[in-house]
Protein backbone atom coordinates (compact mmCIF):
# COMPACT_ATOMS: atom_id res chain seq x y z
CA UNK A 1 0.00 0.00 0.00
CA UNK A 2 1.26 3.48 -0.86
CA UNK A 3 1.69 6.05 1.92
CA UNK A 4 0.06 9.47 1.71
CA UNK A 5 3.40 11.12 0.98
CA UNK A 6 4.50 8.52 -1.58
CA UNK A 7 4.27 9.07 -5.34
CA UNK A 8 4.59 6.51 -8.12
CA UNK A 9 6.80 7.63 -10.99
CA UNK A 10 9.11 6.16 -13.61
CA UNK A 11 12.90 6.26 -13.47
CA UNK A 12 15.75 4.81 -15.48
CA UNK A 13 16.30 1.15 -14.59
CA UNK A 14 19.98 1.80 -13.81
CA UNK A 15 18.95 4.36 -11.18
CA UNK A 16 16.11 2.29 -9.72
CA UNK A 17 17.57 1.27 -6.36
CA UNK A 18 15.92 1.77 -2.99
CA UNK A 19 17.59 4.69 -1.23
CA UNK A 20 18.74 6.46 -4.41
CA UNK A 21 18.17 10.21 -4.16
CA UNK A 22 17.76 12.52 -7.15
CA UNK A 23 16.61 15.98 -8.14
CA UNK A 24 13.73 16.13 -10.60
CA UNK A 25 14.70 18.55 -13.36
CA UNK A 26 11.56 18.32 -15.49
CA UNK A 27 10.84 17.30 -19.03
CA UNK A 28 13.34 17.09 -21.88
CA UNK A 29 12.46 17.58 -25.56
CA UNK A 30 12.75 13.79 -25.96
CA UNK A 31 9.70 13.39 -23.68
CA UNK A 32 7.30 15.05 -26.14
CA UNK A 33 4.91 12.51 -27.55
CA UNK A 34 5.77 9.75 -25.06
CA UNK A 35 2.66 7.92 -23.90
CA UNK A 36 4.15 7.53 -20.38
CA UNK A 37 5.08 11.22 -20.00
CA UNK A 38 2.38 11.99 -17.40
CA UNK A 39 3.68 9.25 -15.11
CA UNK A 40 7.24 10.60 -15.31
CA UNK A 41 6.32 14.26 -15.05
CA UNK A 42 4.23 14.00 -11.88
CA UNK A 43 7.01 15.30 -9.60
CA UNK A 44 7.82 18.88 -8.57
CA UNK A 45 10.58 20.40 -10.69
CA UNK A 46 13.66 21.21 -8.59
CA UNK A 47 12.63 18.95 -5.69
CA UNK A 48 14.78 16.18 -4.25
CA UNK A 49 13.33 12.66 -4.06
CA UNK A 50 14.32 9.32 -2.51
CA UNK A 51 13.27 5.95 -3.94
CA UNK A 52 11.53 3.91 -1.23
CA UNK A 53 10.19 0.98 -3.26
CA UNK A 54 10.51 -0.65 -6.67
CA UNK A 55 6.97 -1.34 -7.94
CA UNK A 56 7.75 -4.17 -10.35
CA UNK A 57 10.43 -5.29 -12.72
CA UNK A 58 8.55 -4.35 -15.91
CA UNK A 59 10.70 -2.20 -18.18
CA UNK A 60 9.30 0.39 -20.55
CA UNK A 61 11.10 1.92 -23.51
CA UNK A 62 12.35 5.46 -23.01
CA UNK A 63 13.99 8.01 -25.32
CA UNK A 64 16.00 9.45 -22.40
CA UNK A 65 17.14 6.34 -20.51
CA UNK A 66 18.94 3.85 -22.75
CA UNK A 67 18.06 0.88 -20.54
CA UNK A 68 14.40 1.87 -20.24
CA UNK A 69 12.40 2.92 -17.19
CA UNK A 70 10.51 1.14 -14.42
CA UNK A 71 7.93 2.16 -11.83
CA UNK A 72 9.15 3.23 -8.39
CA UNK A 73 7.67 4.80 -5.28
CA UNK A 74 9.34 8.02 -4.15
CA UNK A 75 9.06 10.45 -1.27
CA UNK A 76 10.33 13.99 -1.22
CA UNK A 77 13.70 13.84 0.55
CA UNK A 78 14.79 16.45 3.08
CA UNK A 79 17.38 18.96 1.95
CA UNK A 80 20.59 19.41 3.92
CA UNK A 81 21.22 23.11 4.44
CA UNK A 82 23.21 25.46 6.66
CA UNK A 83 21.15 28.14 8.40
CA UNK A 84 21.76 30.62 11.17
CA UNK A 85 22.09 28.83 14.52
CA UNK A 86 19.41 30.97 16.16
CA UNK A 87 16.81 29.50 13.74
CA UNK A 88 17.91 25.84 14.03
CA UNK A 89 15.37 24.00 16.20
CA UNK A 90 13.77 20.62 15.48
CA UNK A 91 10.22 21.07 14.26
CA UNK A 92 10.63 24.78 13.48
CA UNK A 93 8.82 26.10 10.44
CA UNK A 94 11.00 28.53 8.51
CA UNK A 95 11.06 30.62 5.38
CA UNK A 96 14.41 30.00 3.73
CA UNK A 97 16.66 33.05 3.62
CA UNK A 98 20.07 32.11 2.19
CA UNK A 99 23.19 33.45 3.87
CA UNK A 100 24.59 36.46 2.01
CA UNK A 101 28.06 35.48 0.79
CA UNK A 102 30.20 34.90 -2.29
CA UNK A 103 29.96 31.62 -4.15
CA UNK A 104 33.71 31.15 -3.81
CA UNK A 105 33.18 30.17 -0.14
CA UNK A 106 33.66 26.45 0.57
CA UNK A 107 30.34 26.43 2.49
CA UNK A 108 28.39 28.05 -0.36
CA UNK A 109 26.68 24.87 -1.62
CA UNK A 110 25.60 24.02 1.93
CA UNK A 111 24.17 27.51 2.48
CA UNK A 112 22.60 27.63 -1.01
CA UNK A 113 21.57 24.01 -1.74
CA UNK A 114 20.16 22.89 -5.08
CA UNK A 115 16.38 22.67 -4.93
CA UNK A 116 15.88 25.43 -2.37
CA UNK A 117 15.15 29.06 -3.25
CA UNK A 118 14.81 32.21 -1.17
CA UNK A 119 11.28 32.34 0.26
CA UNK A 120 10.68 28.56 0.16
CA UNK A 121 8.90 27.32 3.28
CA UNK A 122 10.00 24.26 5.18
CA UNK A 123 10.15 22.42 8.48
CA UNK A 124 13.38 21.50 10.20
CA UNK A 125 13.21 17.74 10.68
CA UNK A 126 16.64 17.38 12.28
CA UNK A 127 19.44 19.60 13.51
CA UNK A 128 22.48 17.68 12.24
CA UNK A 129 25.14 19.81 13.95
CA UNK A 130 27.76 22.44 13.30
CA UNK A 131 29.02 23.31 9.83
CA UNK A 132 32.30 21.55 8.96
CA UNK A 133 34.33 24.76 9.18
CA UNK A 134 34.04 28.33 10.43
CA UNK A 135 32.03 30.71 8.25
CA UNK A 136 34.40 33.28 6.71
CA UNK A 137 31.68 35.94 7.11
CA UNK A 138 31.38 35.20 10.84
CA UNK A 139 27.88 33.74 10.78
CA UNK A 140 27.04 31.17 13.46
CA UNK A 141 25.67 28.29 11.36
CA UNK A 142 24.10 24.89 11.95
CA UNK A 143 23.46 22.11 9.44
CA UNK A 144 19.82 20.98 9.36
CA UNK A 145 17.59 18.67 7.36
CA UNK A 146 14.70 20.65 5.92
CA UNK A 147 11.47 19.23 4.49
CA UNK A 148 9.28 21.42 2.32
CA UNK A 149 6.13 22.68 3.98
Amino acid sequence: MIGADTTITLIGTRLAKIGTEFFFNGQTPDCEGCRLKNTCMNLNKGSKYRIVNIRNSAKHDCAVHDSGVCAVEVVEAPLVVAIESRKAFNGSKIVFEPIQCENSCSLYSLCHPMGLEKGDKGTITEVVGDVPETCPKGYSLKVVELSRA
